[in-house]
């Protein structure tokens, strides 16, 4: 049985690692940030914990129990968009937050550390690893072009910020080129429909994706969203 101090303490870690995760997803502005981070590692301890002082078989059965209930936490941050599946880079983050939790929650307090230095590792090393392969051309990849629609809802005064916005940004880029770019009021005179067609060299959605981080954070814009198609086409 855990005494109030020693529940203090592995809930006050279980937080602290939660948040460090956290911090670097909302630093990427990912739909699971900060606190779902924190939330899923303090969920997971207090739930250990709790199997801790009922003792006997009950912390292993927990701990399955909590292994398996963030899937479905995970699931619902995964989306299909388009040729896309968005979000399991966030669900499998979610999963290792709980597991951080779980450490913590049973007083392995040296090893949560441990992990989540080894999650923060594979977020802020793996990742421009990650980015730079998929830039390289694999045999069909290197002649297949991608179309990516862009699609942005943003009031009507900002309408000629935004579309020099995008053509600086494509501009500065030699794997993207912008093909068109048209816009509609959708019957609204005071809201603008803009849509960019762009396509690149092979699979560009770490830079599709950059880019619709940055226009999501500027003011007027309401909606940014996109999808690729393919193409056979040779360049």
């Amino acid at each position: 049985m855990l005494n109030i101090w020693q529940f203090s303490a592995r809930l006050f870690l279980a937080l602290l690692l939660g948040a460090a995760i956290g911090v670097e997803r909302q630093w990427r502005q990912r739909m699971a940030g900060l606190r779902t981070n924190t939330l899923v590692s303090l969920g997971a301890a207090i739930f250990v914990t709790l199997a801790v002082n009922i003792g006997g078989d009950a912390t292993g059965r927990v701990a399955s129990y909590v292994v398996s209930g963030i899937g479905f936490l995970g699931a619902g941050v995964i989306m299909k968009d388009g040729m896309n599946v968005r979000g399991l880079n966030t669900a499998a983050t979610l999963w290792c937050s709980a597991a951080i939790g779980s450490l913590s929650g049973m007083g392995y307090m040296s090893e949560a550390i441990i992990g989540t230095l080894f999650i923060l590792l594979a977020h802020l090393v793996l990742r421009p690893l990650g980015n730079k392969l998929s830039t390289l051309p694999l045999d069909k990849a290197a002649k297949t072009q991608l179309c990516y629609i862009f699609t942005l809802r943003l009031k009507q005064e900002i309408e000629n910020q935004v579309r020099i916005l995008l053509i600086q940004y494509l501009t500065d880029d030699n794997q993207l080129l912008l093909r068109s770019l048209k816009s509609t009021d959708n019957g609204d005179p005071a809201v603008a429909v803009v849509y960019a067609e762009i396509f690149s060299t092979g699979n560009q959605d770490h830079k599709i994706e950059r880019l619709a981080g940055r226009l999501t954070l500027e003011p007027g814009i309401s909606e940014v969203s996109w999808k690729a198609t393919g193409g056979e086409n040779d360049l």
